[in-house]
This record gives C-alpha cells, structure tokens and sequence, in this order.
C-alpha cells in the first residue's frame, strides 16, 4: 500500500501565562491507504494535538517549532489557510469526540452536509439534497428524510455521532481522522459506530487515523499502532506485533493496566508516578524514564530515537524489552 500521510519530526510548543508547554517533540509516524493507525496513550499524550496540527486547527497560543505532515505530496504544515481550507472536507476529514458539540445546535443536520458538499462539490439544490440523503444513508440513519430535517438536539448521542461521520465522509476523503469517536456511547453503539467506519476504509480505500485511549478498540480494528507518551512517540508497530510482544515498557505498562486484559479486578496494574510536566526546562530525554524500573544511565544520553525492532516495529527505548 501506499503511503498516504508522513508526519515526521512534528515539535509543537504552547506559551502559557504558567510557562512553555512542550506538547510535542519529534513526533512521527505514517499512514497507508486503506490502513487504520491506531494512536494510544494517556490523557495529555499529546494524540489530539498532533491531529489538530495536521488540519491547521490548533489555537494561537500554539507554535509549530519543527517538522512536516505530507500528504499527497505538499506539507500541510506550510500551506496558506486558503489552501488548507480546500483540503479540509474534501481530501481530509476529521471526526470530533463530542459529536453535540462538535456540531451546530441551531442548523438542521441535513444542512449541516449540505453545507459541506456545497464548499465542495458544488452542484444544484437538487443534487445536493440527494447527496446529503446519500450521505445519511451511508452511514445506516434510518428515514433519512425525516432525520436530515432534525435538529442536533433531537437526536441520541450515536445519531450524532453517525451524522458527524456522514458530514465527514460526504465528499468521500481520501484520509479520516477520529478523535475518540466512541466516547460517552454505549457499548453497542460503540461498535456500530466502529464497524461504520472499519467498513467504509474497506469498501473506499480510506485512511484512517483512529485516537483512543481504549486499547481494546485499537486491538479490535486497527492495523497498526502507535503509543504515546508525554509528547513522545515511543513504539509503533503492526498490531498484533505489539499486543503480543510490546518492547517499549511504557507499551508494557499501558496494556497491563488495561481492563480489558484482566481476568479480575487484582490483575490491574497501575502505572506508578505520572508524566513530567512539559514546561520544566530539565525534561528528561526519555520522557518515561522518571516512571521506569528499567532505567539505567544509558537512558539519559542525548539523540534518543525510534530504532527497528523487528519487522515495521520500532521503539525509542535505550533498554528495550
């Protein structure tokens, strides 16, 4: 397959009222078409962020230090806002965690995709409202004439969510980013929402960057994996690769501590101590070396970076396992 998005050396600083931030540091990764990239970690990690980056949407307080995001061959991070308004919605889509929110409370839905196809496939009135039943159908909405008339907040938390995917697959993208695209549903819509969105990279040839801090769902339906910590990329591999022998201990320690591994309650493991906070100027090389039992004075020697481990494995770990 080929490769649909490069991010490479993506470092991206926050200047705060309390200090500089060092949200990110040499983050890298890529993503093949028709792939789904799982993105992991911990609250603060740094996934959402680095999605935001791609489309151009961090705030003014953000400051891109280094680094590239290519996609179909230009550098995202260096086109005018012009430019990445054209990309966004039609060649990238992105689906928000908060589907109420991410929404407008005071349009219907169905002018909500129209609005999208509009920007970007411009066509009759007529053609439009097909392509916006279209769209609604696509992503199983039953009576999608009625439901495109509704308003957000008449609508359940999955019927959002499911029109929030409809509004980001209408002009049929050729990369979709999910940020935690399951929080707050129930299980079963969990998986309707998920096989949603597997099926359609199947059926399409669509790339799908998935953030989630639920590692049952990456074991589930990705195809490879990315583990963050603290700003970091720390390994990355092909799923069952890194389910099955993970070699950075943070990875470790992220799957032991996940319940969907544990027989019972005790079986949990915590990981001990907590990320460093990203404005201290003595930032640790490896930034999970203040929380590792491994630790030894190799790891605080400068010029860490991701090293193969095995075949598409890679980690960035002095002492892997």
């Amino acid at each position: 397959m080929s490769t649909l998005l490069s991010v490479s050396d993506l470092s991206i600083a926050f200047r705060t009222s309390s200090g500089v931030v060092r949200a990110l540091q040499r983050v890298g990764f890529t993503l093949r078409a028709g792939e789904i990239l799982g993105v992991v970690g911990e609250s603060g990690s740094g996934k959402s962020v680095t999605a935001l980056a791609i489309l151009g949407l961090l705030d003014a307080a953000a400051r891109i230090v280094s680094g590239r995001a290519e996609f179909d061959g230009r550098d995202l991070l260096r086109l005018r806002r012009s430019e990445l308004e054209d990309i966004r919605g039609r060649d990238i889509a992105m689906v928000f965690q908060n589907p109420r929110a991410a929404l407008n409370p005071i349009r219907t839905v169905g002018a909500q995709i129209a609005d999208v196809l509009a920007r970007h496939t411009p066509a009759s009135t007529a053609v439009i409202r097909a392509k916006t039943l279209e769209a609604l159908r696509a992503v199983r909405i039953p009576d999608p004439e009625r439901r495109s008339r509704a308003l957000p907040f008449e609508l359940s938390g999955g019927m959002c969510q499911r029109v929030g995917i409809a509004i980001a697959l209408s002009c049929a993208p050729r990369l979709l980013i999910a940020d935690e695209p399951t929080t707050g549903l129930d299980v079963t819509t969990q998986a309707v929402i998920m096989d949603l969105i597997r099926d359609t990279a199947r059926e399409r040839g669509l790339g799908v960057v998935l953030i989630t801090h639920d590692l049952a769902l990456a074991w589930r339906y990705c195809d490879r994996v990315t583990v963050m910590h603290a700003g970091h990329v720390v390994e990355t591999a092909p799923r069952d690769a890194l389910f099955a022998r993970p070699r950075h201990p943070y990875t470790e320690k992220l799957l032991l501590s996940a319940p969907s591994r544990a027989v019972r309650l005790d079986d949990l493991e915590a990981i001990e101590g907590a990320p460093p906070d990203l404005r201290r100027d003595d930032l640790p090389v490896c930034r999970f070396s203040e929380r590792c039992s491994r630790r030894g004075a190799i790891c605080d020697e400068p010029g860490l970076s991701l090293e193969a481990l095995g075949p598409d494995h890679f980690a960035a770990c002095r002492k892997p396992l």
